[in-house]
């Protein structure tokens, strides 16, 4: 159901702890800076009804425990619509949370920019913008609420320009708003539910349970510089989830990665936080339901997340993961990264949607992270599908794993082998576990750990066992 409180009842639904900071001064313009006939007027009913003298209203407070700039959008004035004195507002919260080194939560609820100021409105955009690059370049993170409805600027600036993007269920959300669409337009893109379905949106929260969530995300995405020294400690590596020794042949190694009872991403990533926040989509239109990303708290702490499941990883996939590890590396939140592919997707639908820049771009997030990445190969590591997500200098291995430059299959087709030469070529790769780390690929193979501590790690010994 659509979110239709004020401003203050959105705030009161998040926080009993709000404190409004000073507001701007307020428009003297008698019909604003356009000299729109009744401007005035209109202005004058809106604070009559809502009891506000702008459509925005911002302040500090404490969610879950975590201080925050919270702004809140007053659909009842002008429709939320921003106007020069709103973006007086909302760049004064910008610059108290960068000042204060503060997230920024925003609820927004707004219909665009105010016909009224004409240009003028139009340009708050670039203040909102430029304020938004600021608090990004400081570090802290900005989280957006989607209330009804979420369109037109307030949707390109604050909503979608957000680190972590949330809605209300059931709310409107989109560029264009609903009297300014193409006849005949799929309703569902402007839906909550659509944009989470085209990876535009991280999740749909019921209004019951956005409190609670918005703590747990301000815990999670709690600054801490990474630069300089020290560092965040590395995520501890992950146990192994499987009981085995290590495989007798390359052919062995690759049978049991592909096994469907072996243990996959989703139980490894339960198994190792006690919460998890998931994030969703590349923010271009693409999901890949065979990535699982997003941020997990571990005995308190928190790490972020990149998991395959087990699929060929698709561009959207690369693009998400991309996204964040650059988040997690701006925050100083350290990444867990679970490999687990045949390969990156290679169809048609995958090239045209950029295949190759979208690994590169997973490569190049991973090679600039300033955070400690830990990696661990739980099945299948497909040549550079995997390695893109991979850390080059803390990367472990489960024995029920293995790690390639090519498929064996492939392999021996590329080199005109005939099919029974597929087992000999596996061999010939060098891809099992305790290859890996003979070759110094993989730091370890890991073996299950204590019950309750989810970590566990050991090298192979001389003879191939698990030391």
């Amino acid at each position: 159901m659509a979110d239709r409180l004020s401003a203050r009842a959105a705030i009161a639904a998040v926080t009993a702890d709000f404190t409004e900071s000073t507001a701007p001064r307020e428009d003297t313009e008698a019909d604003g800076p356009l000299g729109w006939s009744g401007y005035a007027d209109s202005r004058a009913r809106a604070t009559a009804r809502t009891g506000e003298r702008e459509s925005v209203v911002h302040g500090l407070a404490t969610l879950g425990g975590r201080r925050c700039v919270l702004v809140s959008f007053e659909f009842g004035f002008l429709g939320g619509s921003l106007g020069q004195r709103t973006g007086d507002r909302l760049e004064a919260a910008y610059e108290e949370a960068v000042t204060r080194r503060l997230p920024l939560v925003s609820l927004i609820a707004t219909g665009g920019s105010r016909m009224q100021e004409g240009m003028i409105a139009l340009t708050q955009l670039h203040r909102v913008a430029r304020a938004s690059a600021l608090l990004r370049a400081a570090g802290p993170a900005q989280l957006a609420v989607l209330r009804d409805p979420t369109t037109g600027g307030g949707w390109a600036t604050l909503g979608a320009g957000a680190d972590v993007i949330l809605a209300l269920p059931g709310v409107q959300v989109g560029f264009a708003g609903s009297r300014v669409r193409p006849p005949g337009a799929d309703p569902l893109a402007y839906t909550a539910e659509g944009q989470l379905a085209a990876g535009q949106i991280d999740a749909i929260v019921p209004p019951d349970e956005l409190a609670a969530t918005l703590g747990h995300w301000l815990r999670a995405l709690a600054h801490r510089d990474p630069a300089p020294e020290p560092a965040p400690e590395p995520a501890p590596v992950p146990a192994a989830l499987s009981v085995t020794g290590l495989p007798l042949t390359g052919w062995d190694a690759v049978v049991r990665a592909r096994s469907a009872s072996r243990p996959r991403a989703e139980a490894y990533l339960d198994a190792y936080f006690g919460m998890r926040l998931p994030l969703h989509g590349d923010r271009c239109g693409g999901t890949d339901s065979g990535l699982l990303c997003g941020f997990g708290l571990r005995e308190g702490r928190p790490v972020a997340y990149v998991a395959q499941c087990g699929t060929p990883t698709r561009p959207a996939g690369y693009r998400t993961a991309a996204r964040v590890i650059r988040l997690a590396d701006r925050l100083g939140v350290p990444v867990l990264t679970l490999v687990d592919t045949p390969g990156a997707a290679n169809d048609a639908e995958a090239e045209r949607a950029g295949a190759g820049a979208a690994i590169a771009d997973a490569f190049a997030a991973i090679a600039a992270a300033r955070v400690p990445v830990t990696t661990l190969v739980i099945g299948e590591g497909g040549s550079g599908g995997a390695l893109a997500l991979a850390a080059p200098d803390n990367t472990h291995v489960t024995a029920d794993s293995y790690f390639s430059v090519i498929a064996p299959e492939l392999a021996a087709a590329i080199l005109k082998r005939s099919p029974d030469q597929v087992h000999a070529t596996a061999d010939q790769l060098r891809l099992r576990p305790q290859d890996l780390v003979d070759l110094g690929v993989a730091r370890s193979v890991v073996r299950p750990g204590p019950p309750g501590t989810g970590t566990g790690s050991a090298r192979t010994g001389s003879d191939g066992s698990l030391a």
